[in-house]
């Protein structure tokens, strides 16, 4: 290569690299509009239904390209509603979640497949889950609900809809097998913002400010 295209070759790469970094999106998550649901047998009666709050954590996304997608999340344990406060100790007991030694559980990603089907707007988010110190690998089935700016807040939102099945067993809670069932269907609502130093300086108008209470 002629010693003056160097220096031209180089400018090239750099931008390329920038642009490609740039459509990387890095939202937050919001913790008052995430919420953590699972389901689980209760001796064949019923299924048991509890919910978490208050997940922080971080999303890379790009709408056009879902392969480099990184989701690390964190679920605060006590946050738990389950109806009972008494089943609510129950659960966050050593013999389920042992929350008072693990107090949180994290997921994050490893790889991103395309939804079955490739149906746009869908993937396959494969990550570890650690709950009680224990680490296993966890699928998400994920829907895309919204990508936009959220007419109250102004800031970019993204906006989404996830299910995962796992065995409690894998997680080291063995306890009460004939009452409560191995399999655990966990249903995901997620809200996630762009950072402020994406938001106009322009105020929502009153109409769009009474759209949705935060």
């Amino acid at each position: 290569m002629p010693p003056l295209l160097r220096p031209v070759l180089a400018c090239v790469l750099i931008a390329a690299a920038g642009w490609v970094q740039a459509k990387t999106q890095v939202f937050e998550l919001d913790p008052v509009h995430t919420r953590v649901a699972f389901r689980v047998d209760h001796a064949g009666f019923s299924n048991a239904i509890g919910t978490f709050s208050g997940s922080t954590g971080t999303l890379g996304f790009d709408p056009d390209d879902w392969a480099g997608a990184t989701l690390d999340v964190t679920i605060p344990l006590a946050s738990l509603d389950i109806g009972s406060e008494d089943w609510r100790k129950k659960v966050l007991g050593r013999a389920f979640l042992d929350a008072d030694d693990q107090p949180t559980a994290r997921f994050v990603s490893t790889r991103v497949e395309p939804g079955e089907a490739g149906e746009p707007g869908t993937a396959r988010v494969f990550g570890q889950l650690t709950l009680r110190g224990v680490s296993r690998e966890v699928a998400l089935d994920v829907q895309l609900n919204a990508l936009k700016r959220h007419p109250l807040t102004l800031r970019r939102t993204a906006g989404f809809s996830a299910t995962a099945t796992l065995s409690r067993s894998d997680f080291g809670m063995t306890a009460w097998r004939r009452l409560v069932g191995d399999e655990v269907q966990l249903m995901i609502e997620v809200e996630a913002t762009r950072g402020r130093d994406d938001t106009p300086s322009a105020t929502p108008e009153p109409d769009d400010a009474d759209q949705e209470p935060r």
